[in-house]
Formats: C-alpha cells, structure tokens, sequence
C-alpha cells in the first residue's frame, strides 16, 4: 500500500476508468461544503477496494504461475458484443 496521501488527483487515477473519475468529481464538486469530508471519504473508499482488489487478483495470478502477476487482456468490447447478440435474438 502506498504511503501517499489520499488526494483527489489520488482517488482520480486509483478509480482507473473515466466514468467512475468522472462521477467522483462530480460529486465532490457539487457537494456542499459540509458534505465534502464524507463525500472524500466514500469515494477514498472504493479507491482502496479497487486497489485491493487489483492487488488480490495479481496475487491469485502470481499464485497460479502467471509470471509478474500476468497479463491482464480488456476484453470489454468482446462483452459488449456479446450481449448486443444476446439482446438482438431476445427481440
């Protein structure tokens, strides 16, 4: 774990995808001032649950031999494909 300060450029790039980035801002900027520490503080939060969840599955990897925690393949459009498929023979 890192001994960085938790910042909000932190959380930014610990979130990992634009649209939750995007969500956290903009809840923290919309948020009144006396909301700002718990608003922070959820969103710190799921930052370090996605951390160690990332952390826990290249431990797994690492556990199964995958060499330096292995690749890590996107198949998000394989997904989407998918299941436009699927939505397309439901219809």
């Amino acid at each position: 774990m890192s001994d960085e300060p938790w910042t909000i450029e932190r959380i930014s790039r610990a979130l990992g995808t634009p649209v939750l980035t995007a969500r956290f801002l903009g809840e923290i900027n919309r948020a009144p001032a006396g909301d700002l520490l718990t608003v922070f503080a959820h969103w710190q939060a799921v930052a370090e649950s996605l951390q160690d969840g990332a952390r826990r599955g290249r431990d797994l990897a690492a556990r199964a031999g995958e060499p330096d925690g292995g690749e890590w393949a996107d198949i998000t459009d394989t997904v989407k494909a998918d299941a436009e498929r699927i939505r397309h023979r439901a219809a």
